[in-house]
Formats: C-alpha cells, structure tokens, sequence
C-alpha cells in the first residue's frame, strides 16, 4: 500500500494511493497514519478493504508529512562510502547517530526555507525507514521484521551550524523545514529489498546525487538491531539512513550551496517524488 496524509499543516487526513494513483479517504477506517496503526495486524486490516469502495478525494491535495506524530526521527550519518570519501570523512565502525528535530518535519513538497545567517544549506536524498512494531534488542535476521514501511526524505542541512557551531550536527540538521518527509509510506510487503533501490536529487534540473542502497555501508536491518541494543525503537519512529555521493558540500574545486529560489526534486525507486523550492526565513 502506498498510504498518505493530506490536507492543510496540522489537519490532514489519512489517505492512500489506488492501483490507478486516485487518492482514496480512509478516516473512515483509521484516524491517522501514525502510531499504533502502523503495526502488521492493522496494516493488514486495511489491505483487506478494497480500494474502491473508499471515497476519492478530488481535486489537488497538499500532501503532508506520510506519518503523523513522528516520535524519534533519527538518522544515520556517513552511511555511503561513497559519500564518506568525497567529504575526506573516515568510514565509520559503528553507525554515526545523529537526531533532527521533529519541528523539522514538513511534507513532501512543501518550501524549504533558508534560515538566517545560512551560507551552507544543502540536500541529502535518503531512505526513511518507519517503525511499524516496538523493537528493543532485536536481531538483524528480524529487523526488518518491525520494519512499517519506507519513504523518502530529504535530510536538508546546514553545514556551517553543523560543523562550525560546537557540539552535535543536530544543529545543523533541525532548522525549520529541514525534514521533507513523504510523499508515501510504501508498506514493507512492497519493498521486499531495501538494498536494491535506486535514488536520484536534482537542483534546477539538474543532477546532483545518484546513488543506489545497495552501496550503504550498514544496511538498513543493521541499522535497526544496532539502535535496539540502546533504545526502544516505537511505531512511528522514522530512521533516515545516510545519503549516496553528490552533495554541494563535496562539489570541486568550489563547494555550490542552495539559495532562494533553488528547486529541488528527488526520487526514490518504487517511493515516489519531492518537489520542494527554495526561500529565506525573513
């Protein structure tokens, strides 16, 4: 299933994709794409109806952020060994952990905005991966397991607060508008490899990344066993996995940062599309 949210910021709806990708309601059936319906029974439950007996929505939607009431949005830095040597960054033993703040969090095409003092915001296309069960001290044979669905995000960051300001690179991560998550959460049965995906970005059209996760350097079960063996991971938790090479950051020999006006585009095989432009908080 490819499963939605639309609707205004703060109002939308829970929705999904039919096989002819006409947008059907189905408040009538779930109250939000969140938290415990996220799980393999009321997945299930929901496969079970048949699309067209669900209301189609009319018209253009706003799609909102694909899961509501995100509790931990955490994400996975230097996951591509690619992307490790073009920013001269050591490949890491362990999964590199960073947080983004949920205020980040805005839907799949919605504005990115500059924030001030900024001289260094840049894209990073990733796999979001959703928590569908709780997961603590799991294998990675059943990782996956606990595994809700996947989607796109846009791990938008600003390099100077990240690596200039001290402390963590949550700083340069959690600005306003830095998460573009969505624009579907694709159920798991969908997505039998989440090694095998190819994912693009391009800036005013042209190509930036290009990259598949097969490259990953933990793939995405290592990921979730690792995190387990410190946290609980809850339904509805997003994990956003590393971004493949292609980043301003890395560009030679003069590093090309986004600016007002910019418009960016990314894609994930099977997940979808963001469109996002660019403006400056005010």
């Amino acid at each position: 299933m490819k499963l939605v949210r639309y609707g205004a910021p703060g109002a939308e709806k829970p929705g999904l994709i039919d096989g002819d990708g006409k947008l059907r309601d189905i408040s009538g059936h779930v109250a939000d794409i969140a938290g415990p319906m996220l799980g393999d029974d009321s997945l299930a439950a929901l496969r079970s109806v048949d699309p067209t007996t669900l209301p189609e929505v009319a018209g253009e939607q706003r799609l909102g952020p694909c899961v509501g009431d995100i509790g931990k949005f955490l994400c996975i830095g230097l996951n591509y060994s690619d992307h490790a040597a073009e920013t001269g960054a050591a490949i890491p033993d362990h999964p590199i952990l960073f947080f983004k703040a949920n205020s980040a969090i805005i839907g799949p095409n919605d504005t990115v905005s500059i924030p001030r003092g900024s001289t260094h915001t840049d894209w990073e296309v990733e796999l979001g991966v959703v928590i569908g069960t709780a997961a603590k001290y799991v294998s990675e044979a059943d990782a996956l397991n606990h595994v809700a669905g996947y989607c796109i995000v846009n791990d938008v960051s600003e390099r100077h607060f990240q690596k200039e300001l001290s402390g963590q690179w949550t700083k340069g991560k959690s600005c306003d508008t830095f998460g573009p998550t969505g624009p579907w959460l694709v159920t798991r049965d969908e997505v039998p490899d989440p090694q095998a995906l190819d994912m693009w970005l391009d800036v005013n059209g042209t190509r930036m990344q290009t990259g598949n996760t097969a490259t990953m350097i933990f793939s995405v079960a290592q990921i979730i066993s690792h995190l387990s063996q410190m946290m609980t991971l809850h339904p509805g938790d997003v994990i956003s996995t590393g971004t493949p090479p292609g980043v301003g950051m890395g560009i030679k020999p003069t590093p090309v940062y986004l600016k007002k006006g910019d418009r960016m585009e990314l894609h994930i095989q099977g997940l979808g599309q963001q469109k996002q432009s660019v403006t400056e908080d005010s």
